[in-house]
């Protein structure tokens, strides 16, 4: 005998206790609403005192007087700018390991535990009649734990994962040439700056002396003028001379002011530190003769740019064969232990293993899209270093001519120096006691230190064309087998390879090697 199944159900009206349950969750919902919440002026005041500690943090403090390859040294260590490249470098070789673990096989392991209030029961009914076939059973305890450890292998996705790795691996290096490029730009930049502070040291004290000099002769013209002891645009013309002076002066003061800061600034030092140059007590005018076809090829070897464009075009290559794998069939592998603590089960443990394989054929019609757009990017990445390597030929033609103009510029300016500290000596000798000459020998002074501030300035500009061309070269101020972390291995080394730049600029030499 048959039952007849109920043509109607009773309707489900939620309990007290789930409404409450809603209610409540409803609550912390709402309590969980986000909203802006600014920093307050405590919070930021932290921050910046925070920060200002951590900038200038392990480093050893400046104990004595500064050479350039220690300048250069603290800024390869020190420097913000630098430290930041290194960081995504480092960063970039972390997310290749990351990359490679992509690469092995994924193994899984899921656990689980289900409850029920009622057991989990239900009935068949006929189809043909329309009728229960079965009395309402069950087969599923009301509480279940479950566990699996899956093994499985995508072979499409490995591939794919091959080539993405590769592709990071490319970057590392990509970002190892971006921070070369900022290190020689950094020691250009401090060659230029050292010599600059070295200008402001050595003129610093002799410009205070000079003002109050001329201060003084101002309030004597001023008196004289009270006393109508000279006619009055005599007297007028000579104010305006002497104020003129005094500002070509406090000029000068600005700028020297400002050389040391820019300085510290590139050693990471801070910037209202007051600290001492030791600089070569002769100019040394820096020489570069290698043969200019020499030249190019060394720049065209060794260029950070030119190097990261080679990478870049290898990283399009196997963006191509990444396209090309994700148009393959994908084929998975898979192998599994599982334990199911259902008590109706015969076997609550057991191994399943099994093979899949699935294609997306709609690529098959778009294949010839997807080669085209990776051969586009390829040549793209061709013509992009092809364009760059024609830069980097001008730039070399470029800094050379820069070094041998500032080489003329410097030898003017030091015939002119030296001339114009001859025509303050003569009239420093033949200054009256009278104002006229007073001015003539302030005019004297402050014409010979502006020649000997523009002096100081040519050969920090000399300097920085002189980085220019061996920054255009690709010449690296450290080598790369020197991993110093103290200053004096770094100075020593800085030292050596100034000199073994020094040998490659004779004419003939070696090529960089």
């Amino acid at each position: 005998m048959t039952m007849a199944v109920p043509t109607s159900r009773p309707a489900l009206h939620p309990s007290r206790p789930a409404l409450l349950a809603l209610s409540l969750v409803t609550v912390l919902l709402a309590g969980c609403a986000i909203s802006p919440k600014p920093f307050t002026a405590e919070e930021r005041a932290q921050t910046a005192q925070n920060d200002r500690a951590t900038m200038f943090a392990q480093q050893p403090a400046i104990t004595g007087p500064v050479t350039l390859e220690e300048a250069m040294a603290r800024a390869i260590r020190y420097n913000l700018d630098h430290r930041l490249k290194m960081m995504e470098e480092a960063l970039a070789q972390r997310q290749l390991d990351l990359s490679n673990f992509d690469l092995l096989p994924k193994l899984t392991a899921a656990a689980g535990y289900t409850t029920r209030n009622h057991p989990l029961a239900s009935s068949s009914t006929n189809v043909f009649t329309n009728e229960q076939s079965l009395a309402p059973s069950y087969s599923t305890d009301k509480t279940d734990r479950t566990a699996d450890l899956s093994f499985s292998w995508n072979v499409l996705d490995f591939g794919v994962s091959y080539f993405e790795a590769k592709q990071q691996a490319d970057h590392v290096l990509v970002l190892e040439q971006r921070r070369r490029k900022v290190v020689q730009l950094l020691m250009q930049q401090v060659r230029e700056a050292y010599w600059q502070a070295t200008g402001a040291q050595r003129l610093r004290d002799r410009i205070g002396p000079l003002l109050d000099q001329a201060g003084a002769a101002l309030q004597d013209s001023r008196q004289a003028q009270r006393e109508n002891l000279r006619a009055p645009m005599d007297t007028l013309n000579y104010q305006h001379a002497l104020l003129d002076l005094m500002r070509q002066l406090e000029d000068i003061r600005d700028n020297l002011e400002q050389a040391k800061p820019r300085l510290a600034s590139l050693m990471n030092v801070d910037p209202g530190r007051d600290y001492q140059l030791a600089p070569p007590a002769q100019f040394s005018v820096p020489q570069f003769d290698m043969p200019m076809a020499r030249m190019e090829e060394t720049a065209l070897e060794r260029r950070p740019e030119l190097v990261e464009a080679s990478y870049n075009e290898r990283i399009s290559v196997n963006e191509t064969h990444k396209a090309m794998a994700k148009l393959l069939p994908g084929i998975e592998l898979s192998f599994g232990q599982h334990y199911d603590s259902n008590s109706f089960l015969v076997y609550n443990n057991w191994r399943s293993a099994g093979v899949s394989v699935s294609w997306n054929l709609l690529n098959l019609l778009n294949i010839d899209n997807i080669r085209g757009a990776a051969d586009a990017q390829l040549e793209v990445a061709k013509t992009q270093r092809l364009a760059l390597s024609m830069a980097v030929l001008t730039q070399v033609h470029v800094a050379r001519a820069q070094l041998g103009a500032k080489q003329r510029q410097f030898d003017l300016l030091k015939q002119m120096n030296d001339v114009d500290q001859q025509i303050l000596q003569h009239t420093h000798n033949a200054t009256q006691a009278n104002a006229q000459g007073k001015l003539d020998e302030i005019r004297a002074a402050t014409g010979a230190m502006m020649s000997e501030l523009r002096l100081y300035q040519s050969y920090g500009e000399l300097e920085n064309a002189y980085g220019q061309v061996l920054a255009t070269l690709g010449l690296d101020p450290v080598p790369d087998n020197v991993q110093a972390k103290d200053l004096n291995t770094l100075e020593q080394a800085l030292r050596g390879e100034q000199q073994r730049w020094a040998t490659l600029g004779q004419a003939g030499a070696a090529g960089a090697r």
